[in-house]
Order: C-alpha cells, then structure tokens, then sequence
C-alpha cells in the first residue's frame, strides 16, 4: 500500500467518525428519549452505504478507502453494544432486546437494499 493510500485511510476514516459524530447528535437532538436513534441511525445508514458501495463492486483501493476507512469509521459496534447494556443496566431490558433485534434486522435488510441499489447503477 503506498503512502498516499495510507493518507486517503486517515483522512476519511477522520472524516467518517465526524460524521457519525454530526448524525449521532442531530438525530439524538431530533429524537430525545430513551433508545439510543442517534447510534441506531447512523449503524443502518452504514450498513446501506456499504451495501452499495459491494454492489458497485468498485476496486479494491477504492473498497478500502470507502468501505473501510469513511464507512468503518462511520460505523460504531462498541458504541452500540455499549449503550445497549447500558439500557439493560438502567433497567430497560425490553429497550436493550429491541436494539439487539431491531439493529440486526434493519441492518442486514439496509446492506441487502443497498447492495441489489448498488447494482443497478
């Protein structure tokens, strides 16, 4: 991998962890309350842009520079299994189980959409 390819790694996956930092607080500012939108919000979107960058089936630098580093960084596991049993700790369980399944179900039907959009283009 050449520096320049290093370089493009750091600046979008600053880039992409701003942005989850941009939509986490404007969706948790729009939907205050108990679940976690902001996070929930910007997981699904991810999963779509990374759908359809597979669709696409660019190659594999600009996967790399897409795909891992903007979408990878946009993208938070730890964040999500973090306030999930955060939830389960303050006695939300029913909000930590919906999560769980919500983020899994969403998720995988947003990389599905994403990936059959990312093919017709």
């Amino acid at each position: 991998m050449t520096v320049v390819a290093w370089v493009c790694v750091a600046l979008l996956g600053g880039a992409g962890a701003v942005a989850r930092f941009l939509v986490d607080r404007a969706v948790s500012h729009r939907l205050p309350g108990l679940f976690p939108s902001g996070i929930f919000v910007v997981n699904i979107s991810g999963a779509l842009v990374l759908g359809v960058i597979t669709g696409l089936a660019p190659g594999p630098t600009t996967t790399l520079l897409a795909g891992v580093a903007f979408v990878g960084a946009y993208t938070t596991f730890s964040t999500w299994m973090l306030q999930t049993l955060e939830l389960r700790d303050g006695g939300r369980t029913g909000l930590a189980v919906t999560n769980i399944v919500a983020s899994v179900i969403l998720g995988l039907a947003a990389a599905a959409a994403g990936h059959w959009i990312g093919t017709l283009l």
